[in-house]
């Protein structure tokens, strides 16, 4: 069976948004936090990188694969996808 796609309406998606951000808030603190004194250079690109590609491969095996759901459910174009994903050697 195929999860439903939450809206932003979803009072279950505003329920799981906090729990996303707090999960990334307290990464991002613990990273500042080991790196002590030491200036992060390009922690922006650094958090990107490591969250897209857990991403892109658990909304495509929520959906077996499929890249037009995936696509859809992630708000971008199929297009868009398919190039993360050769980004990623995970095509």
């Amino acid at each position: 069976m195929t999860p439903p796609t939450p809206s932003r309406t979803d009072s279950a998606s505003d329920q799981l948004q906090p729990a996303l951000r707090e999960c990334v808030t307290r990464a991002v603190r613990r990273y500042l936090s080991d790196l002590g004194t030491q200036v992060p250079d390009g922690l922006y690109e650094l958090v990107m990188q490591e969250v897209e590609v857990p991403l892109l491969k658990e909304v495509l095996s929520c959906y077996n694969g499929n890249q037009s759901k995936s696509a859809a459910a992630l708000g971008i174009n199929r297009a868009t996808l398919r190039k993360k994903l050769a980004q990623h050697d995970l095509g």
